[in-house]
């Protein structure tokens, strides 16, 4: 059931997605802890909901109602109370049932008299603690694509809080990126609302928004912007028949500016559909009109590779596992950051189950696999002569080839060989730690370099695009203060350390 539909003031409750029971509900992440209040004044606002709690937050008393009540009867109870929504008890089970439901209840044919409130409403509730942090529950909203969430005080609900209100300080301070998205008709709306993440990234850097903060609000709404997009192009049929996802920096939710695109269509088997071709065209054609550059190694789902049914793409994880094509690697790579963004989310599952069962075991597969963190030698290790260097060879540095690249593979070598489900570099880092196959301070020091140089990253970025110079991974060092070349210096530092450990690890001596 779609739940992209804008909310409003008075709706109850979340879009259901955790589980019927509230004490087994999908929650955010833990809270942090509480950082030093923000400055106050115009342009602060969004600093001051990331550090306040859900608490915090003007929160709705749930209604509930039972889930044997007709649909008529439930409608003269909301009208009487002026509410849009309620949260619906099922024996054990809790759900939410709002206007979208009614919608699509009434295109059933049977008169709503004689529907039940269970048969329509939608279980397992999205749900976050009352003392996590605003922005942990807008980041599980915008992943999630939905606009409310319980809030809970241990395992006791105690509220329902909306993403309309916070969506208000995002949106640089004219529109809402996300409703304008979500109620685009035609694709040149869309498109408008897509090239108003760009001013909205300047704003939150300059008000000093951590970057991982940036990261998963830029990411929540590009895949929103995916997916109204799919919605507007690629008829019903289609939609249901296959898996659209994102891949690389999207999937992992670490691009910010626009770099490139990474995608892929998976379709169901034995589905074909006349007209394919032109639909992935114009797709691809329209993320490039929105600010979306296409990918240059032709990773997207308008090129057949990348545009297949379930068996095509095992046949190239095959391929990209076990034979010798030189691509194969960097394919695969690609492909395990691959994030679902609309359709059936179980044909990426069968293809990454078919995937652990082709390297399970095979140390060699993941040596090989690992190795490619040595593809960009050291430089001879330049980064140790940080602050000071002279010449021509200190103009510029590439970041992603001398320190994202490294950490980036090398976790997600570690994730593949270990079996996590992570996508995101620092959740993969955590569930590595968890599962004790990473130390803790080498964890954490990763998650601090990677961070640091994705700001460094966004700061080159922004600076380029307002020379009028295409955004890349290059940055300036003659550019960067002092704080910020120390800053540099010890993160490449910690990349070093890593790649040794790496190397130690997978024995990439021998290879």
């Amino acid at each position: 059931m779609s739940r992209t539909d804008p909310p409003t003031p008075e709706d109850d409750g979340p879009s259901p997605r955790g589980r019927s029971d509230p004490s087994r509900q999908r929650r955010a992440d833990p809270p942090r802890e509480r950082r030093a209040d923000p400055p106050s004044g115009e342009g602060h606002e969004f600093l001051a909901l990331m550090a306040s709690r859900v608490r915090d937050a003007p929160l709705r008393k749930p209604y509930y109602v039972d889930g044997g009540t007709d649909l008529v009867t439930l409608c003269r109870a909301l009208a009487e109370r002026g509410r849009t929504g309620a949260l619906v008890r099922d024996g054990d089970r809790l759900g939410i049932f709002t206007t979208t439901d009614l919608r699509d209840a009434l295109t059933r044919g049977v008169p709503p008299e004689r529907i039940a409130v269970r048969d329509v409403a939608v279980f397992e509730p999205l749900a976050v603690a009352a003392d996590d942090e605003l922005f942990d529950a807008l980041l599980l909203m915008l992943r999630h694509g939905f606009h409310r969430v319980i809030v809970m005080e241990g395992d006791a609900i105690v509220g329902v809080l909306g993403q309309l209100e916070l969506m208000a300080h995002v949106a640089n301070h004219s529109d809402l990126i996300a409703l304008r998205v979500d109620q685009a008709a035609t694709i040149a709306e869309l498109g408008s609302a897509a090239r108003q993440v760009e001013g909205m990234i300047r704003v939150l850097d300059a008000d000093g928004v951590r970057v991982e903060i940036i990261a998963g609000l830029v990411g929540g709404l590009n895949r929103r912007i995916f997916r109204r997009l799919w919605e507007l192009v690629a008829p019903e049929a289609l939609r249901e028949n296959s898996c659209l996802v994102v891949m690389g920096s999207e999937g992992r939710g670490e691009q910010i500016i626009r770099t490139d695109q990474d995608n892929a269509l998976i379709l169901r088997d034995g589905f074909e559909i006349e007209g394919l071709a032109a639909v992935t065209a114009a797709f691809t054609a329209a993320l490039i009109d929105f600010g979306y550059p296409p990918c240059p190694g032709g990773i997207m789902l308008s090129r057949p590779l990348w545009c297949q049914p379930v068996a095509g793409f095992r046949a190239s994880l095959l391929e990209w596992t076990h034979g010798g094509g030189a691509e194969g690697p960097m394919n695969l790579a690609i492909f395990l950051d691959a994030a679902v963004v609309a359709g059936d989310a179980g044909l990426l599952a069968e293809l990454r189950a078919y995937l652990d069962v082709l390297v399970a075991g095979s140390a060699t597969f993941h040596a090989r696999f690992a190795a490619a963190i040595e593809q960009f030698g050291a430089e001879g290790g330049w980064w140790r002569r940080l602050p000071g260097l002279r010449g021509r060879g200190a103009a510029e540095v590439d970041l992603k080839k001398l320190g994202l690249f490294p950490v980036v593979h090398g976790v997600r070598a570690l994730a593949l060989e270990h079996g996590i489900a992570a996508l995101g570099t620092a959740q993969r880092l955590r569930a590595l730690e968890a599962a004790g196959r990473i130390d803790h301070d080498l964890a954490r020091d990763l998650v601090d370099a990677l961070h640091c140089l994705m700001g460094l990253k966004l700061a080159s970025n922004l600076s380029q695009i307002a020379e009028g110079r295409a955004p890349d991974n290059l940055v300036r060092l003659a550019g960067l203060g002092t704080l910020e070349r120390q800053a540099l210096h010890d993160s490449l530092d910690i990349v070093r350390r890593f790649r040794a450990w790496l190397a130690s690890h997978y024995r990439l001596g021998g290879l």
